[in-house]
Formats: C-alpha cells, structure tokens, sequence
C-alpha cells in the first residue's frame, strides 16, 4: 500500500504542478507548542530540508504545504530565523506518518525558545497568538498536542497547576474535551521533571515521554539524533495512547 502511494505521488508530480499535489489538507492536526527544544536548535544537516514524507505544515499564510525543516519557521513568536534548526518534530512526524500510511499530517508547530508556562497562559500573547493562528482549522481534525517546556520552570513548584490550566484552556479553544496532550521530560536531573511525570494523574488522555538517554550539544538543547529520538517517542506515546 505504502508504494503504491508514492508512486501514485510521483506520477502526479511529474504531470502537475507540485502546488496542486499538496492542495489537500491533512486529515488529522498536531499543535506543537512549548519553548527553545520544541522550536529546535539542533544542527541540520543536508537532506533536513527535504519533504517529511506525506506530513504538511501549517504556513504564515493559513496554508498547508509540504513538511521540511526548520518546522518552526512560521511560529508567530519565533524568535529570528537563524535559531530555527530541527526539533522533535521532524521524528514525530516521519514516525506518525510511517505508522499511519493511509492518514495525511499536518502539523501546527508554534514554539518560543526561553519561554515559561505562564508565557502559555491564555491571555498572554504566546498563547492567545497560537490559538488565533489556527483559528480556521476545522476542531474536528486536532488530534492531540505535543508539549516541551520545562527549562525556564525548572523548580517552579505550581508547575502541574499551570500545566491543567493550560491543557484546559486548550480543550476548550479547540472544541475537544478529550485532546490528547503529550509533554515531554527536559534534559537532565531537573524537579520539573518529577511533576511533569505526575500530569497523567490528574490530566485525562495525557502521556509524558522520557528524556533518559538523551544527548545535549551545549548545556541545555538536544543534539540532532535526540531530538529525533524524542519525536519517535511522542510519536509512540500518542499512538498507544490512542490505540492506534
């Protein structure tokens, strides 16, 4: 099935205009938010900018195109071009899209580096900005919401507070009551990685995956293979969370 896919896509690209090929937009919708390793700071390197399979991205225009990195370049509080490298986002779709054959991706990927959680609190700016980014995406598509914050509230103790205020106010915006959020753990020994593992017991249909063994290239952002690797694991969450 997977071949017979692509090269149905080939053909279509060789004998029409590549914009017609990618005018379908995505059957299910990821919001990937949060600050510094979700937008991503690992190095690319050549091929990164190639198109992640069937995934699209949500564009600085309200349009799906093809998925390649730097998948945060069209965030509305990026921080200037150069930072925007590869991050989880590249893993999770290439593995969401290789578990999923028949299902077309797309991604919303909105993050700020050294942002906080309470930067994410509806009614500050990150947050009121993403949500109004998507507003014309229809709710019945977002499939879940893939979360990496943690360094700039290292040892904020309210953290798990903030954390169901925000997943709340995120259920509510986009219409589902049941949307899958998935955080992650930062990098190394941190106390906000203790609350960030005690979410799913207050959160509803909430995962959180694991940063053990995971590499850093300066004191804080994941190397390229980590971030990749952390992508594989949302992935893997979100899809034994869902059952799929």
């Amino acid at each position: 099935m997977r071949i017979l896919k692509h090269f149905i896509l080939l053909t279509l690209f060789l004998v029409f205009p590549s914009s017609i090929i990618w005018s379908a937009e995505p059957d299910i919708v990821f919001l990937l938010i949060g600050q510094s390793n979700m937008a991503g700071r690992a190095h690319l390197i050549d091929g990164d900018d190639k198109s992640i399979g069937t995934t699209l991205l949500f564009d600085d225009k309200g349009e799906w195109i093809p998925a390649t990195n730097p998948l945060n370049r069209f965030a509305t509080d990026r921080k200037v071009i150069s930072m925007q490298r590869i991050g989880p986002g590249a893993g999770f779709a290439a593995a969401i899209n290789e578990a999923l054959d028949d299902t077309r991706v797309g991604l919303v990927v909105n993050a700020r580096g050294g942002s906080s959680i309470d930067q994410w609190m509806k009614g500050q700016p990150l947050y009121d900005n993403a949500i109004k980014r998507i507003k014309d995406v229809p709710r019945e598509k977002f499939a879940g919401v893939i979360w990496h914050q943690g360094e700039s509230n290292a040892d904020d103790p309210k953290y798990i507070e903030k954390a169901r205020l925000l997943v709340n106010h995120l259920r509510t915006d986009l219409e589902k009551e049941d949307l899958v959020f998935i955080a992650g753990e930062v990098f190394g020994e941190k106390n906000v990685n203790k609350l960030l593992n005690k979410l799913p017991e207050s959160i509803s249909k909430c995962a959180v995956v694991s940063a053990k063994g995971l590499k850093v290239f300066d004191v804080v952002h994941l190397d390229r293979e980590s971030q990749l690797e952390l992508g594989r694991r949302y992935a893997k969450a979100w899809l034994t969370l869902t059952k799929k």
